[in-house]
């Protein structure tokens, strides 16, 4: 399996944490019915999972992910939910087990998103559901503007698709559907604005820790794509932008649902 760009370092888990149902799923939402039984694929800390768990009531919500420590620390936080270790493309199910299956960021890290797709049509039910969001790195922009920041973003690109990864994959997601033979119900966008202080350190503190400590910079070094110094000099950057008032970042998710064809 290829190495998973972000890790798992408590700088990436910690800002993963933060995600819901109700802001990371909304798109989902409206679709769903009580009684239905869901797969959450590439659950990470199960926020969005456990938020699928009230909303499907009394419907059985399975989360899976696979860093066996991130399900067990899942599985700890959220007991009301099920969840264990399995890949996205190998899920442990039958046939038309779920009907649902939903995959949050987790496409784009995938060397073939297409057959994950496959596979979570597999276990969904007739006129079930496969739903997914996924970034598009090449729309992220923000103000000031900094050249360091530019490099990061040059970087990102250049260590996810070293690991078979598509950081641009929200502008792909219509035509992976159609690859896995699921035709789009629903294609619609969605931009995350971080434009207040709060939001600037949440997400400027955040890569600042991430760009030195998490296993992106050891892969952005071990490759030789960066070398260390520079890789600090991006984290200052990221604390400047953070700090300064007025600034901005945004970017756009792609979501897409998607029916499964009956017989």
């Amino acid at each position: 399996m290829p190495p998973y760009t972000h890790g798992h370092h408590p700088s990436v888990v910690d800002m993963h944490a933060t995600r819901t149902a109700a802001v990371d799923a909304a798109y989902l939402l409206p679709h769903l019915q009580p009684g239905w039984d869901l797969l959450d694929v590439g659950c990470g800390p199960g926020t969005i999972t456990a938020g699928f768990s009230e909303i499907v009531a009394p419907g059985r919500v399975v989360g899976v992910d696979v860093a066996p420590e991130i399900v067990a620390a899942a599985a700890t936080a959220f007991p009301e939910v099920h969840f264990e270790a399995a890949e996205a493309g190998d899920l442990p199910y039958p046939d038309g087990s779920f009907d649902v299956a939903h995959a949050h960021q987790v496409l784009q890290h995938l060397t073939d998103p297409v057959d994950a797709l496959v596979e979570m049509r597999r276990v969904v039910r007739p006129d079930g559901l496969v739903a997914a969001r996924e970034v598009d790195y090449g729309t992220m922009t923000w103000w000031p503007a900094d050249p360091r920041l530019d490099r990061w973003l040059d970087l990102y690109h250049r260590v996810a698709r070293g690991n078979g990864a598509e950081p641009d994959a929200g502008r792909r997601m219509v035509d992976w559907f159609a690859g896995a033979a699921l035709g789009a119900l629903e294609v619609t966008a969605s931009a995350v604005v971080y434009a207040d202080e709060p939001g600037r350190h949440f997400w400027g503190g955040g890569w600042a820790e991430r760009v030195v400590a998490s296993p992106f910079a050891d892969q952005a070094v071990g490759r030789g794509h960066a070398t260390a110094g520079e890789l600090h000099d991006i984290a200052e950057a990221w604390r400047r932008w953070a700090d300064t008032p007025n600034g901005t970042l945004s970017y756009t998710n792609i979501e897409v649902v998607a029916r499964v064809p009956s017989g």
